[in-house]
């Protein structure tokens, strides 16, 4: 395949990518949150035993300023709790209070049954064949953009 058809698939492929982050940051809207204040309450949600700043960075691909911004805004509004890890002092577990769960059950839960009700329509062998192919192409463009 030439380099013009592959750019017109990169397109296409960054449009419904476009379209999807569209979807989140729009619902993000609804409840006074921007997309990644939305997906810090996520990977909150489920660390169940709570999450450290460094796994939000990480899983979120942001800086540690962000992130401390979006942990020290809901700790603010008495969301969330930070409490020393037993393995190393110098990190803090990241978890709601009583508070921070009855907030985010509001918003957290409907938008991963949306998540799942999406992904359900689709039949098992596209849903696999969607995650492998994603792997694949995520491992590509990453390799591609750290060689930048």
């Amino acid at each position: 395949m030439n380099r013009k058809e592959v750019r017109s698939y990169v397109n296409q492929y960054c449009q419904l990518r476009d379209i999807q982050f569209a979807a989140y940051e729009l619902y993000a809207r609804k409840h006074n949150l921007t997309a990644k204040e939305l997906f810090v309450l996520d990977i909150i949600w489920f660390a169940r035993d709570g999450c450290l700043q460094s796994e939000i960075c990480e899983r979120l691909s942001a800086t540690k300023q962000t992130i401390s911004a979006i942990i020290k805004k809901f700790r603010k509004l008495g969301y969330l709790s930070l409490t020393e890890s037993e393995a190393d002092r110098r990190n803090k577990i990241i978890r709601f209070t009583e508070a921070g769960r009855e907030y985010a059950q509001k918003i957290i839960p409907p938008a991963a049954n949306a998540e799942i009700d999406a992904m359900a329509e689709l039949d098992g062998k596209d849903i696999a064949q969607l995650i492998r192919l994603t792997i694949r192409f995520s491992s590509c463009m990453k390799k591609k953009f750290e060689e930048l």
